[in-house]
């Protein structure tokens, strides 16, 4: 079975959109879920000509608060640059509650699974989740997530999990596969242009010790 072309389903979406925009209507509302600044750097700029974009902070993932505090912190300052620049709609930002507990929670039975697995996709899950009901609650027309720019997550498995969670909240969901078309590419640039702090694991505390692990494994090999 051919897996599904999300990045094209994407390019349909908005095509359809942009030939559905008369004139005087309003761009439609999307809640986006951000997992840090550089990967929603290209998102904002695809994005933020076609629709009236509100990021979503919500990472209960990251387990240090002082990390959480320094990636927060770069998603509004890159939010504020594109403001000031008029890239597109002015973009909005709403931080949700953050609480790692909630992750360690999620997490549990899973602690020993690799970066990649279970223990991601019902992260994917929790963050996701929280993000249709938000959009729902605040009459949004789509929701959606950056985290499909990273070449390291699983953009079928995201995309499963928010079309089912569309279902579930009576909202539509933004299908993406952002990595695409250059995307991830573009988001490095994006990143050195505006001097983003670029992290080198998603945040939680079993993929910083796998991290960290695999550091040494390279220096012994050294």
């Amino acid at each position: 079975m051919n897996k599904m072309n999300y990045q094209k389903e994407l390019e349909k979406l908005l095509q359809k959109l942009e030939q559905g925009q008369g004139v005087g209507k309003e761009a439609p509302a999307l809640f986006l879920h951000s997992c840090c600044a550089p990967c929603s750097s290209y998102v904002l700029e695809y994005l933020c000509g076609r629709f009236r974009i509100t990021v979503f902070y919500y990472n209960p993932n990251i387990s240090e608060s002082a990390e959480y505090v320094r990636r927060v912190a770069e998603q509004k300052r890159l939010i504020e640059a594109y403001n000031r620049e008029g890239r597109g709609y002015p973009i909005s930002v709403i931080e949700g509650d953050y609480d790692p507990q909630l992750f360690f929670q999620t997490a549990q039975g899973l602690e020993d699974c690799p970066e990649g697995g279970e223990r991601c996709f019902r992260c994917f899950d929790l963050r996701l989740r929280e993000t249709a009901h938000r959009a729902r609650e605040g009459g949004y027309d789509y929701f959606g997530t950056t985290l499909t720019i990273s070449p390291l997550k699983n953009a079928e498995k995201l995309n499963q999990i928010g079309t089912a969670l569309s279902e579930e909240y009576g909202i539509s969901w933004l299908p993406s596969d952002f990595k695409k078309r250059n995307g991830y590419k573009r988001s490095v640039e994006l990143s050195e242009e505006y001097g983003l702090y670029r992290q080198d694991y998603c945040g939680c505390a079993f993929s910083k010790a796998e991290r960290e692990r695999n550091k040494r494994e390279d220096d012994y090999l050294e």
